[in-house]
C-alpha cells in the first residue's frame, strides 16, 4: 500500500500539532459584540474583559483578568498599597500586644510598674524642692549683704550681683524642672491608663483574671 507511508507521516504530524495545542491550552471569551471566541493563545479582542484558559478536558485552568488602563492600574496599585499597609499595621499591633502580655501577665505587674515609674518622678521632685530650699537660704544671705548697699545700689560689687543673678536662674530652673516632672507624672498615668484598657481586653481573650494590687498599694492618680 504505497499511500500508507504518507498516511502514517500525516497522522504523526497531526498528533504533534494536537499535542502542541494541548500543551498550550485553549483560550475562550465573549467579546464586546457578544461573540464567543476561542484560540490557542490569549485573545486580543478580549483584553478588556475576562478570558478563560481551558485544560484539554474543557475544565478551567485559569482566568485572565482584563488589561487595566493606566488610571485603573494606578488605582489598583494604590488599593494594594493600602492593603499592605493595613496588613503591616495589624501585624505590628499583634506584635505589640504579645510584648505587652509578656511584660504584664496580670494587672498586679502593671500596677507595680506604674507605682515604680511615678516614684522616680516623685523622688526627682523631692530633690528639686530641696534644691529650691537651699537656694532660698543662699538668697537670704545674699539679701543680707545687699542691705549694706540699699542706699547706694551702684556700689554693689559685681561678684555679688552675679551671685544674685545665678541664684535667681538656678531657682527658676528648679521650679521649671518640678513643673515638668508634674507633667511627666500626668503622662505616665495616661500611658498606663491607655495600656490598662488594652491589657484588660487581652487578658480577657486569654482568660487571665486581671488580678489587681490591694487598695493600699494601688497607684494614686496625680
Amino acid at each position: 500500500m504505497p499511500g500508507s507511508g504518507r498516511d502514517i507521516v500525516a497522522a504523526l504530524l497531526l498528533g504533534a500539532v494536537c499535542m502542541q495545542v494541548s500543551a498550550q491550552g485553549i483560550f475562550t471569551c465573549v467579546d464586546a459584540k457578544g461573540r464567543r471566541l476561542t484560540a490557542d493563545r490569549p485573545i486580543p479582542e478580549c483584553t478588556d474583559r475576562e478570558q478563560k484558559e481551558l485544560n484539554p478536558t474543557g475544565t478551567v485552568k485559569r482566568k485572565i483578568g482584563p488589561v487595566l488602563t493606566a488610571d485603573e492600574r494606578a488605582a489598583e496599585e494604590e488599593k494594594n498599597r493600602k492593603a499592605l499597609e493595613e496588613r503591616n499595621r495589624l501585624a505590628e499591633e499583634k506584635k505589640r500586644d504579645r510584648a505587652l502580655l509578656i511584660r504584664y501577665p496580670d494587672q498586679r505587674a502593671h500596677d507595680k510598674e506604674r507605682v515604680g515609674a511615678l516614684a522616680v518622678a516623685d523622688d526627682a521632685i523631692v530633690l528639686a524642692k530641696k534644691n529650691v530650699e537651699d537656694l532660698a537660704k543662699q538668697r537670704r544671705k545674699l539679701e543680707t549683704e545687699l542691705e549694706f548697699y540699699q542706699n547706694n545700689p551702684s556700689k554693689v560689687p559685681g561678684m555679688l550681683k552675679r551671685q544674685v543673678e545665678e541664684n535667681n536662674e538656678h531657682t527658676e530652673a528648679q521650679k521649671r524642672f518640678i513643673a515638668n516632672q508634674d507633667k511627666e507624672k500626668l503622662r505616665i498615668n495616661a500611658r498606663f491608663d491607655d495600656e490598662l484598657v488594652k491589657l484588660k481586653q487581652l487578658w480577657a481573650q486569654r482568660g487571665t483574671p486581671p488580678t489587681a494590687v490591694g487598695a493600699a498599694s494601688a497607684p494614686a492618680k496625680r
